[in-house]
């Protein structure tokens, strides 16, 4: 599979703390890949050390297959927006993209008036960015990271502190601009819930270290409602479940198996299986919310 950003044991060190420690994602052309971790986890540093802002102290990364010092080359196609957003608070919305636009070396100004429209700022005029909301200022935020249209826009915690219409009009922002435009995102929260209404793939980091990089499907299946049925014969266990007409499940381990239907029926399962000679060791229904199977995975519901 081709990524177009592989990172390779990205390490930070501050003095004696790892703020990032040997951290390895991998990301594809299209993906909304989401960074989830409690604040202080290391998804600032890692986004910095990947956008070039910051060096590591160990590891390196690949992007659009350039390595090293040749990553120079392509490092214009990441726009980022991390930590508060750099704009100039009596200035409109046009005239801080305009700055960029020069620092950027873009001497098309047309590009400002789409830009502006693409997410959902083109009546604000000269209205003063100081009297924006604070989604407002997000969303020019994104817009100042899209001048020079990057391939990779890197966003940290963009939803912090909105109200629920201004994560509703950032969440639908970047949507549009990965369908139309299919700009790849890397967007980091810690609050696992909203990001999963748009995320393709994930990286869970805690103190520092990658935790688990899995799929939307794979982190939904492991969060739907299921049975989990624990026999001592479990090839036997699948055969009987298929002749059920069962064929939702997850072989887990030697003695586990995830069913991901018929959820009802677990009396009827045990039955079928004891008049065939197959123990049940234990069987229940799990029905993990994303935010418990996040805090159970980094152990504990503490500051996120």
């Amino acid at each position: 599979m081709d990524y177009i950003l592989t990172t390779n044991s990205l390490t930070k060190i501050y003095g004696k703390h790892k703020a990032a420690d040997h951290i390895s994602i991998n990301v594809r052309q299209g993906d909304i890949y989401g960074l989830i971790g409690r604040n202080g986890a290391g998804k600032t540093t890692l986004l910095k050390m990947i956008s070039g802002l910051s060096a590591p102290s160990e590891g390196d990364f690949s992007l659009f297959g350039y390595k090293g010092k040749e990553k120079a080359k392509v490092m214009h196609r990441i726009g980022t927006l991390i930590e508060a957003p750099g704009i100039y608070p009596d200035l409109s919305a046009y005239e801080n993209l305009k700055l960029k636009c020069i620092a950027m070396g873009v001497r098309d100004m047309q590009v400002i008036p789409k830009l502006l429209k693409t997410v959902g700022l083109a009546d604000t005029g000269k209205k003063r960015v100081g009297k924006f909301s604070l989604g407002m200022k997000q969303r020019l935020g994104i817009a100042l990271a899209l001048v020079g249209e990057p391939d990779i826009v890197i966003l940290d915690e963009p939803i912090n502190g909105l109200d629920p219409q201004g994560i509703a009009e950032i969440r639908e922002t970047i949507e549009k601009l990965n369908k139309e435009h299919n700009i790849t995102f890397i967007i980091s929260s810690h609050i696992l819930e909203e990001l999963s209404k748009i995320a393709t793939n994930y990286a869970i980091i805690h103190n520092g270290s990658l935790i688990q990089e899995l799929t939307q499907e794979e982190l939904l299946q492991k969060c739907s409602e299921r049975i989990e049925l624990k026999t001592d014969d479990t090839s036997k266990t699948c055969t009987i479940l298929e002749k059920m007409g069962i064929h939702k499940y997850k072989v887990v381990d030697n003695d586990t198996v995830e069913i991901f239907e018929r959820l009802h029926d677990s009396g009827d399962i045990t039955m079928k299986l004891a008049k065939n000679g197959v123990k049940t060791l234990k069987i229940s229904v799990i029905n993990e919310a994303l935010e418990d199977y996040y805090f159970n995975l980094t152990g504990g519901n503490g500051n996120a």
